[in-house]
């Protein structure tokens, strides 16, 4: 795992750190820090806009999309940077990370000259439709269904915790368009419009009051056909690629934890509160644990360097970011009570909850580390 940057890319990050130093400013950072908040929405779509106008906003898409083409070393790079200047994720993570690349591979041209640019800027603002009431981390489980009618599919169902799913334009959805195969089969992608008369976004309001996330639900929606992402009845193999994009955002888990413990560090020693021994050995293990995270981090992007498989060092790496999360968030609540620092480690104690659960739950990541990592058979 050797991380010696060669002088593009050192240069790349040196070009970075002067354009944020230039354009990143503190109201973007505090809307970014309040991304729940529906009063932040308007300046994090403004703060897209600019990013992507600048080429900043996706630097792994190729240049012919509005990215850089960016290399595995930059992309690295780019996640630290941007997670150290506390640069707000896009509002359409979802969207640059994982739809794009898919519409990029499956899309026709049409689908990509008109989806991908506006995607970019946050012109439209995109959610995915995966996770139901009853097939939450098991994709392929679902029930919404698509049935072909002429020249169009008729969809009916439900999806949840759909992220931005009451604000969006347009959504990637998961439908079930063949009842009588395995169920991993039988899937189809569809890029679904969300003003299409029959679909109904509701918000949902989680424990601390934001309201990110949406059920939204499909009444016999008619969808053309030419909305299809890739072929019929293969939405799994979309999906896949569509999970399996990024090759360095890896980087973002351990930096958003190195500033998450500074903030705590800084916090503490801010405040009239008793440090005593057992608080400073909590965060001497975060410390060591965040170091490790930070290795796991590496070897996925060495494998990827190295032409080996870095999805195991990944999946892992997920697991170990969202349980260290968690127990920093139990630390600064425990020492720094609810109106510690203005109350925001309160808000991460409780939005700490879905570190486990969000793109992927622990349990399903563990079951996979020990089927396709250890070799362990399944029960």
């Amino acid at each position: 795992m050797d991380f010696t940057y060669p002088p593009e890319v050192e240069r790349f990050r040196k070009e970075l750190r002067a354009w944020l130093a230039d354009t990143l400013t503190d109201d973007v950072v505090a809307a970014g820090e309040q991304r729940g908040n529906a009063g932040s929405f308007d300046t994090l779509r403004a703060w897209n806009a600019t990013i992507a106008d600048a080429g900043w906003a996706a630097v792994s898409w190729p240049s012919a999309y509005g990215g850089r083409g960016a290399s595995v070393l930059e992309q690295l790079v780019y996640a630290e940077e941007t997670t150290r200047h506390r640069v707000p994720l896009p509002l359409n993570v979802i969207g640059i990370n994982n739809i794009a690349p898919a519409i990029m591979q499956f899309g026709t041209d049409a689908q990509k000259h008109q989806l991908l640019p506006r995607m970019l800027r946050a012109d439209d603002i995109w959610c995915q439709g995966m996770s139901e009431p009853e097939a939450g981390s098991d994709l392929a489980s679902l029930r919404t269904r698509a049935v072909r009618d002429g020249d169009c599919f008729v969809v009916t169902g439900q999806k949840i915790w759909t992220s931005l799913g009451h604000r969006a334009d347009w959504c990637q959805l998961y439908v079930r368009t063949d009842p009588d195969v395995p169920k991993h089969q039988g899937i189809s992608c569809l890029i679904v419009d969300m003003s299409l008369p029959g679909i109904e976004a509701k918000p949902l309001v989680t424990l601390n009051g934001d309201s990110d996330f949406a059920e939204v639900f499909f009444h016999d929606v008619r969808v053309p056909v030419d909305a299809l992402l890739g072929p019929v009845d293969q939405g799994w193999q979309v999906a896949t690629t569509t999970l399996t994009h990024e090759r360095a955002g890896a980087a973002r888990l351990y930096a958003e934890m190195q500033l998450r413990l500074s903030d705590l560090v800084r916090d503490l020693a801010d405040t009239a509160a008793a440090v005593d021994d057992i608080t400073l050995a909590r965060v001497g293990e975060l410390a060591l644990r965040i170091k490790y995270l930070e290795v796991l981090c590496q070897r996925s992007v060495s494998a990827t360097l190295h032409g080996g498989d870095p999805s195991a060092s990944a999946g892992l790496a997920k697991s170990v970011w969202g349980e260290i999360g968690q127990d920093l968030a139990a630390l600064a609540f425990d020492v720094l009570g609810a109106q510690g620092a203005d109350g925001r480690w309160a808000d991460f104690r409780l939005t700490a909850r879905a570190l486990t659960i969000a793109g992927g739950t622990t349990q399903v990541t563990k079951n996979i580390t020990a089927q396709r990592v250890l070799g362990l058979p399944r029960r």
